[in-house]
């Protein structure tokens, strides 16, 4: 059957399609479906925006050399050599006087070292850009869009974040804006301007993949996909607003070339840097003096903790500003100053952000209770390697192991006063064996066990009754020693 509508011919089938999808739809008016089109940003007034503040940087360093390698001049012993072994001086080798005693001078020279990229900070000439373009450089040589060249001076250099500041003598020139790195948003465009492989002025473009990303680093950074290649390094990331929310500085490649994943440093992180940098030419950080880990999660159900969140204290520097809060290894810092430590890279950077000499708050977890311990800030220094206790030669007493101990694999003896003097404990027992479900949580002979189950223990007679009360069915968690680490250990029962 056949039907004529408005003077054309629709099959039957059709139709009834047609009517029934006219009277199920919602029409939009064609203003409200333009506006759910989505199309790609133009980059093009941010190029002319924020182009003209992005310089090149060159370096050279000075290299300490023996002899000349140029004009056909050798090395003396090489000359000497040909001198003895063929009775003549090496082919094309300046004829030379008789050879003095005189040892020869090193010479210095300057090579090239590198190129990298920046931003110009402010207007009076101070710029921005990573610790790496400029570390080791003897000379430093900043080209702005304009081609105009200056010889910087290093303000000051941060290896910690990466972080590098140079002045150069001009006015007048663009400023950067700086954007606000909390607005910042997963999925959103974002562009860099630099000097890949010495080629200035080349702009690339991205999206955010995510941020507070974790690499090993002092800082969290900003994950992107924006194609960033040698050179690139110091020059800034900016969002669609003109801002600049970073700083280029890393790669993730197993070629040496972009592999699709670049990260930055938060431009905030960076401004409170630099700031320093160019007060006193230095960073201070504060520190507290206490080498922390990772909280599992098994670890976290186990004591008592639930969520597995805070910094595990492994272990806590003498005459630290930790030690003398009372830290203790074992225990859990969840809070600094009243914010959260969510992971235990939280809390050096929490930390090292405070001025030193500040009195902060820090919340600890400890035997299933939470507590608020008075810190006072120090400043942070090099990084120290940790000693090694060594136990005392002298007998301690070692009492026969319990049931309990025994369906363990543990057999522990009590420390003798020495001992505990030099490790610096009120008490707690050594592990003289361990084997079968002991061994496999991960101890050894040699450890110190502190508490079992959240109950600190003194000796051999409590770690006997401590495990004596433990709900057999359930997994338990030993706080121990080992040197001058504390960590956490999951003895789980037989089945």
């Amino acid at each position: 059957m056949i039907f004529k509508v408005e003077g054309h011919k629709l099959r039957s089938g059709l139709l009834a399609f047609a009517l029934a999808v006219t009277a199920g739809a919602t029409f939009l008016p064609v203003e409200s479906v333009h506006a759910q089109t989505r199309t790609l940003p133009d980059f093009t007034d941010l190029v002319d925006q924020v182009g003209p503040s992005v310089v090149n940087i060159r370096t050279v360093e000075k290299v300490a050399q023996r002899g000349g390698g140029a004009n056909g001049e050798m090395d003396e012993e090489m000359q000497e050599f040909f001198r003895r072994f063929f009775g003549q001086p090496l082919p094309g080798a300046p004829r030379q006087g008789p050879r003095s005693n005189k040892p020869q001078q090193p010479q210095e020279e300057e090579r090239p070292r590198g190129v990298g990229s920046g931003f110009i900070l402010t207007a009076d000439g101070y710029v921005m850009t990573n610790a790496h373009v400029v570390e080791d450089a003897s000379e430093v040589m900043v080209t702005l869009p304009d081609k105009r060249e200056f010889k910087a001076k290093i303000v000051g250099s941060d290896k910690r974040s990466d972080v590098a500041v140079v002045k150069i003598e001009a006015t007048g020139l663009p400023a950067v804006k700086v954007g606000d790195i909390s607005k910042l948003r997963v999925g959103e465009w974002v562009m860099a301007i630099g000097s890949p492989f010495g080629l200035e002025n080349t702009v690339t473009a991205g999206i955010v993949s995510a941020k507070q990303r974790d690499t090993g680093e002092y800082l969290p950074f900003i994950q992107t996909d924006v194609a960033i290649n040698p050179g690139n390094s110091g020059g800034p990331l900016i969002n669609m607003r003109g801002e600049v929310v970073g700083i280029n500085s890393q790669i993730y490649s197993r070629s040496g070339g972009f592999m699709g994943i670049s990260f930055s440093i938060p431009i905030d992180e960076a401004i409170r840097v630099s700031d320093q940098l160019r007060t006193s030419g230095r960073v201070s950080r504060g520190r507290i003096g206490v080498q922390i880990d990772q909280v599992t999660k098994d670890v976290a159900e186990a004591i008592g903790l639930g969520k597995a969140q805070g910094a595990l204290v492994r272990g806590v520097e003498a005459g630290s500003p930790g030690e003398k809060a009372g830290v203790e290894p074992g225990d859990v810092i969840t809070k600094f100053d009243g914010k959260p430590i969510e992971k235990p890279s939280d809390l050096p950077r929490l930390v090292g952000n405070t001025k030193p000499g500040t009195k902060s708050t820090l919340t600890v977890f400890r035997r299933g209770a939470s507590r608020d311990l008075s810190v006072t800030i120090a400043e942070i220094e090099p990084d120290k390697p940790a000693k090694r206790a060594a136990d005392r030669d002298e007998p301690a007493q070692k009492p026969s192991a319990s049931a309990a101990a025994k369906s363990l694999g543990l057999a522990v003896s009590d420390l003798n006063d020495a001992q505990k003097k030099e490790l610096k404990l009120k008490g707690g027992v050594k592990v003289d064996t361990a084997s079968d479900a002991a061994a496999r949580a991960g101890l050894r002979e040699g450890d110190i066990i502190l508490a079992v189950g959240n109950v600190e223990v003194a000796n051999a007679r409590e770690f006997e009754s401590a495990i004596g009360k433990a709900d057999k069915s359930k997994a338990l968690s030993v706080l121990f020693r080992r040197g001058d680490w504390a960590q956490y250990a999951l003895i789980r029962p037989a089945r």
